[in-house]
């Protein structure tokens, strides 16, 4: 008779279990993290009864972890995409953008010179030169505020990092306990240590390895670990070592020392969007801004500079920009600076929109570096000098001046043009001062380019006439004259001319592009043209400059910003493109996961009413064997 007691007791312990199992899946459906868990029985070890064998927790380790590779990446194009469209709807803004400003610039040099003495010319011009200017500045306030909020994101989000991995190292540990007291883990802390995985994936790519098949190792994608059983190891959002201005993440070495990780290190999550988002993106639009506006710069007030002025005086700087950055490693030995970065105005056709890494070897010679694509410049492509106190490297239409010799391994950041447009102003607010005559004369078969007349150009009031001859040989007149090559001494009756070579001559500079062919010459002559109130050759000649290919020597202003606003509205589309994709995907693992782990509350209605059914049952059971056993004792009366 104990036997009938014993298996309805059995029976309604394990009714009991199940309906506490159903009732705890029903109240956590909309716990984050939760995984439904079934009452596993068993037949009882006594052969007669059931048993509870297990809560079994229902989770597929290899789908979670696809579902965390697919969330990472779903949520870093996410950011991507959040970051890249502010800037594509700041360029492709019809009415802010860069675009109707030059246009109005360039119109306003039309009026100036359909009437060069008319104030009201002159002023429409200082006007328009005004607005364009701010806009460039604004833009390029706009992305440094980008640059700076991204900094800020990333120490938030290691922030949230160091709290999750410390979290985890925690849940480490107690479910070692629980699993030394009870020999299993409570399923609620497995639960929160998968979910704790799940939102790190949402922040970063990372590596998941389980030990034994109970500790989690959570490591970066290279490797360096962040959570080893019960330990945990934090990151640091820290400066860049070359570039001050630029927070990156950090790592403590078995030294303790902190060392500054590659910043594509991280790809995955939020972190990795933010980091990928301004690499690829936000350094390079802030550089091309920036291209564009020193190429405008330069070119206007190279131009500007060859006019005269209603004062009759040579026309100076109409723009001013802001010039070249370079920043030293913080772990340099020389102990050596670059005192001094300029634009190199000879050269500025080589000026292109990205950053440069510097490194010094052995022998004390720079390796030139560009940051956009890792292509080293070649020998051909610098120039660098150290006359024993003072060196000077020369590249990409920029130069550098260092106050010694850099020591082996030393490294530089140049930035050219990232921030030139935060200081793009106009120079001129006396409407006399516009340079809309011709200053200089110049007329001759010679092959140059590049004219230039610098700030107090033919000050002797000389006309000066050359003469080349196919063998290099150059004639001056009046002989005497200065003449420098290269920003070098050049004596006329001893030294030849080859082409490429940069000729000077009192303030007036040009690049010799080709010698005359065998048996001929070729000549050049100029000075300072005859000018008066209305004349307009200059104005026309800056108007021209809207259709010369001022940028990198090959695009004009309006096909540079095009090819801007058309790039990053490129690179927009296929991010959106990639993010539906993956988003697909992401929807489609965690639909694979919650049939898996997920509550369905029809299910656990009927899983109620059946552990119902199935405890009112065993206690019939347990009713009928008292019945039986209170009839054979009423036998014996």
């Amino acid at each position: 008779m104990s036997i009938i007691f014993s298996v309805g007791l059995s029976g309604l312990n394990a009714a009991q279990n199940a309906l506490n199992t159903t009732s705890n899946n029903i109240s956590n459906v909309y716990t984050p993290g939760y995984n439904r868990e079934l009452t596993i029985l068993g037949q009882s070890r006594a052969d007669a009864g059931v048993q509870v064998n297990d809560i079994q927790r229902q989770f597929n380790q290899y789908v979670a972890s696809q579902l965390n590779a697919a969330t990472s990446s779903s949520s870093a194009l996410k950011t991507y995409e959040n970051q890249i469209s502010q800037i594509d709807n700041l360029l492709a803004d019809r009415d802010a953008g860069l675009a109707p400003l030059m246009q109005k610039f360039f119109s306003s040099l039309e009026d100036l010179a359909g009437a060069p003495s008319d104030p009201a010319a002159r002023q429409g011009l200082l006007g328009s030169a005004d607005t364009m200017t701010a806009q460039f500045r604004a833009f390029d306030g706009y992305l440094q505020d980008l640059q700076e909020g991204i900094n800020g994101q990333i120490a938030d989000e290691v922030t949230q990092i160091n709290n999750a991995t410390e979290q985890l190292a925690t849940l480490n540990r107690e479910i070692a306990l629980a699993r030394a007291r009870s020999g299993n883990a409570p399923n609620s802390l497995l639960n929160q240590r998968d979910q704790l995985v799940a939102e790190l994936s949402e922040r970063m790519n990372l590596r998941l390895e389980i030990q034994d098949g109970k500790s989690y190792n959570i490591s970066l994608p290279n490797g360096q670990p962040l959570v080893s059983g019960t330990n945990h190891y934090r990151l640091e959002a820290m400066e860049s070592p070359s570039d001050p201005q630029r927070m990156v993440l950090g790592y403590k070495d078995s030294g303790g020392n902190l060392v500054a990780l590659s910043e594509d290190t991280i790809t995955g999550g939020t972190l990795g969007g933010l980091m990928t988002f301004r690499a690829e993106t936000l350094d390079k639009t802030q550089n091309q801004i920036g291209q564009l506006a020193v190429s405008l710069v330069a070119g206007f007030n190279q131009q500007h500079r060859l006019g005269m002025d209603l004062n009759g005086d040579q026309g100076g700087d109409f723009f001013s920009i802001g010039q070249p950055k370079a920043y030293s490693h913080e772990r340099n030995t020389g102990g050596v600076d670059v005192t001094s970065a300029s634009f190199d105005s000879a050269n500025l056709d080589q000026l292109r929109a990205t950053d440069y890494t510097i490194r010094f070897d052995a022998a004390g010679d720079p390796q030139v570096t560009r940051n956009d694509n890792g292509r080293a410049l070649t020998a051909g492509e610098f120039a660098w000098d150290f006359d024993g106190t003072v060196g000077e490297l020369s590249f990409g239409g920029v130069t550098l001046i260092f106050d010694g010799q850099p020591a082996e391994g030393d490294r530089y950041q140049v930035q050219p043009v990232r921030r030139a447009a935060a200081d793009m102003n106009s120079n001129i607010s006396d409407l006399d001062k516009i340079a809309a005559g011709s200053f200089v004369r110049s007329e001759g078969d010679m092959a140059i380019r590049n004219l230039r007349a610098n700030d107090g150009a033919l000050s002797s009031g000389s006309a000066y006439s050359l003469e080349l001859a196919d063998d290099g040989s150059l004639t001056v007149v009046p002989g005497g004259s200065t003449v420098t090559r290269n920003g070098e001494a050049f004596d006329p009756v001893t030294d030849t001319v080859v082409a490429g070579d940069t000729l000077e001559i009192d303030g007036i500079a040009f690049e010799v592009t080709a010698l005359p062919n065998a048996g001929e010459t070729a000549s050049l002559e100029f000075g300072v043209a005859s000018s008066g109130t209305g004349d307009n050759r200059n104005a026309l000649a800056m108007q021209d400059l809207q259709d010369a290919s001022l940028v990198a020597g090959r695009a004009t202003l309006s096909q540079s910003y095009g090819g801007m606003v058309s790039d990053v509205g490129n690179r927009t589309n296929i991010v959106k493109v990639n993010l539906d994709a993956r988003q697909g995907l992401t929807d489609q693992l965690k639909a694979a996961q919650q049939s898996e782990s997920g509550v369905n509350l029809d299910e656990e209605a009927a899983n109620l009413i059946r552990y119902q059914q199935f405890y009112m049952a065993n206690a019939r059971v347990i009713d009928t064997a008292s019945t039986v056993f209170d009839t054979i004792l009423g036998l014996r009366n």
